[in-house]
């Protein structure tokens, strides 16, 4: 099997299974059972660590941090109620216009 994007998929899967299952049968029940705020908190600490990775230029942490932090992402959304086609729709929606454009919509709102 080929590694693309469907592995997000596949893996939210697995996270929203294990939401409401005991907190001492697995990582992500754990962090689920603790509720959103902590769910957040361990996003940006792997947002940080997915950083600090990058400005050292280390190319193999930086990997294995961004797949911690899109881990984190996956259990968040979760724990929010946010399906990750929600998300894509949100991408799909942006595609083809400039960043620039979409940050200044934004600041109007």
């Amino acid at each position: 099997m080929a590694a693309d994007a469907r592995q997000l998929d596949r893996l939210f899967e697995v996270i929203a299974a294990r939401k409401g299952a005991d907190a001492s049968s697995s990582y992500t029940a754990k962090l689920l059972s603790a509720g959103v705020p902590a769910c957040a908190q361990k996003l940006g600490e792997e947002a940080v660590e997915t950083v600090i990775a990058a400005t050292a230029g280390d190319r193999k942490a930086a990997i294995s941090e961004s797949a911690d932090l899109l881990y984190h992402w996956l259990v968040l959304a979760a724990a929010l109620g946010i399906e990750p086609a929600d998300v894509y729709a949100e991408l799909e929606r942006r595609e083809g216009r400039s960043g620039l454009d979409e940050k200044a919509a934004r600041a109007e709102r």
